[in-house]
């Protein structure tokens, strides 16, 4: 899946003050900002129907999308915009649209599309290119959100809660870990992991940001190598949640998919 080059966006951005936002044929609304961290963004959109398509249809993304239970009923979505200074991050957010392009998996939040636009740098910023991402919205927060929330009320997630959680965090890596070549997901945190809440069902946890994943397995034969692993795991892994072997590499070594298991195992016992 390509990325699309377009100047719509700067021009809803000057004409609308950021207001309305197109993600390739599609219009966006910018309800509100959920978030931020770096150079990126993450707002609340809802789709703004054409004469031929309506939100609760799914708009010009029915013709996209290829899994209907992943379009609204009332056109919102979650859409992340980074802002792209340089050559290295732009690459960085192409091989995140990549990666996340390859999951299909109830427990992995799917990417519906996306848009990278060359702009203008401004007074305010000296980036060069936009990339905007769509997805579903979890509106319940992640499980850190609700895990915080809770403690603040002297509560804990029920046995049986953290049993359907963890085995559902499971099944996405499991998914991930199958495919050939196998990818790490390489930040499993509950910062990580958005929940919505079911009457009468289990919490539903779906893992996201996939900034970080990469292909598994690795084979380090030199202790250069194994300083680099360390250092682009300092950068990319939590340090609450990173495995032992990214700590301190050996010089000869296959560093794999188990990485996942050591954060999955940290998560657990975050929210137990």
């Amino acid at each position: 899946m390509g990325c699309s080059f377009s100047g719509l966006n700067a021009l809803y951005d000057a004409v609308n003050g950021a207001g309305d936002v197109w993600i390739n044929e599609t219009r966006f609304k910018i309800v509100r900002q959920l978030g931020e961290g770096g150079f990126a963004y993450v707002f609340l959109v809802k789709e703004v129907p054409t004469d031929n398509s309506s939100a609760s249809a799914g708009g010009g993304l029915a013709k996209k999308v290829k899994d209907p239970s992943h379009l609204s009923d009332d056109g919102t979505y979650a859409m992340k915009k980074v802002l792209i200074q340089n050559s290295e991050q732009l690459e960085l957010v192409r091989e995140e649209i990549r990666v996340s392009s390859l999951f299909s998996h109830p427990n992995l939040l799917p990417l519906l599309d996306h848009a990278i636009i060359a702009v203008k740098p401004s007074q305010e910023g000296s980036w060069k290119h936009e990339a905007y991402l769509l997805f579903p919205v979890h509106l319940d927060g992640t499980l850190l959100d609700n895990a915080n929330t809770m403690k603040a009320k002297k509560e804990l997630f029920s046995t049986t809660d953290v049993l359907h959680i963890f085995r559902q965090l499971c099944a996405g890596l499991k998914h991930m870990h199958s495919l050939d070549p196998p990818y790490a997901h390489n930040d499993v945190k509950p910062g990580n992991v958005l929940i919505t809440h079911r009457k009468g069902q289990p919490p539903l946890a779906i893992l996201m940001d996939f900034g970080s994943a990469r292909p598994a397995r690795r084979r380090i034969q030199s202790r250069s190598e194994a300083l680099q692993l360390q250092e682009w795991a300092s950068e990319h892994c939590s340090a609450p949640f990173r495995a032992p072997e990214l700590w301190d590499c050996p010089s000869n070594a296959d560093i794999d998919e188990r990485t996942d298991i050591w954060s999955l195992g940290c998560t657990l016992y975050a929210i137990m």
